[in-house]
């Protein structure tokens, strides 16, 4: 008896605060309204701008997987001289592959990109060195890849676009970077938004906290109602901000496509990240409804 008495009592003090919460919702309507819609707004920008940020980064990551430089063989070094190399170039770290191209191959290559072949049908494979196609993990540790590579002996030359991937380095992270910047911001801005909010529902409440602070009410008691108002908030805003987002989203993917833009840039479809967008969305608009809801109870609490 005493259990299920105890639980009836927590049941219905958790009705009690989840009925509060709404309650408040629909009496500070306009409030309400406007803090969903900035919420909303915060969350588009700030998911447009990681969207943005990933897609870069995914495009990156294909421009890695095809990332490689050429390292030339000595001259003076014979066919089977110059593929005894090839575990000596495996070892370097940061390696992930390395093909051997004979002089043969390297003329037939040159063939197939000219347009009028014909021309260099004559041309004898000695003119041209054996080489290897080395291909990097990370392209972050192209340039370190690129110098030991260099220092094999037997190794002639080595010809790296050492620029191009560092640009491609720098351009990631300063995509990350902005889009971390923004985050935080937009989160500060929204659970500043929250708060004052729910500091007009405490204030106009306050004498009603008073007189339950002084009939013995816990701190709890009182906050859960609000702490209720603010994560509904959050979490309706970014309920709204994610279906928002994929239709945006959407909408920019099309007009793209239609542009041809596409054939040069790739862009991840919404669906593949459709689950990690909406608990992402979840996630931060709870932390700002929770967050902005108890700084905003907290001094009307010191009675």
């Amino acid at each position: 008896m005493l259990r299920e008495g105890i639980t009836e009592m927590v049941a219905n003090q958790i009705w009690y605060h989840i009925k509060e919460g709404f309650r408040s919702i629909f009496t500070h309507g306009l409030m309400s309204f406007a803090s969903v819609c900035m919420i909303v707004a915060c969350l588009l920008i700030m998911g447009s701008f990681s969207l943005v940020a990933v897609n870069i980064n995914h495009m990156l990551s294909d421009l890695e997987d095809e990332n490689e430089f050429l390292a030339y063989v000595d001259d003076s070094y014979t066919e089977e001289e110059a593929r005894s190399l090839q575990t000596r170039l495996e070892s370097i770290p940061n390696v992930s592959a390395v093909t051997f191209i004979s002089r043969e191959e390297a003329l037939q290559n040159f063939r197939n990109e000219q347009s009028n072949a014909a021309l260099f049908q004559d041309l004898d494979p000695s003119t041209l060195r054996d080489r290897y196609s080395i291909h990097v993990e990370e392209i972050e540790g192209l340039s370190d890849a690129a110098a030991q590579v260099e220092q094999v002996e037997g190794i002639a030359e080595v010809r790296a676009s050492l620029e191009i991937a560092d640009g491609f380095v720098m351009l990631r992270n300063v995509a990350s970077a902005i889009a971390i910047i923004l985050v935080v911001m937009l989160v500060v801005i929204s659970i500043f938004i929250i708060a004052n909010t729910i500091k007009l529902a405490t204030f106009t409440r306050r004498e009603e906290i008073a007189i339950m602070k002084m009939c013995g009410a816990t701190n709890w008691f009182i906050r859960w109602p609000f702490l209720v108002e603010g994560v509904l908030l959050g979490l309706f805003g970014g309920v709204l901000a994610y279906l928002a987002q994929w239709g945006i989203y959407g909408l920019i993917g099309k007009a793209m496509q239609e542009s041809g833009i596409l054939s040069i840039i790739t862009m991840i479809p919404y669906a593949n990240m459709a689950s990690t967008v909406l608990l992402v969305f979840l996630a931060v608009s709870f932390v700002i409804g929770a967050g902005g809801s108890a700084l905003a109870i907290r001094k009307f609490l010191k009675v």
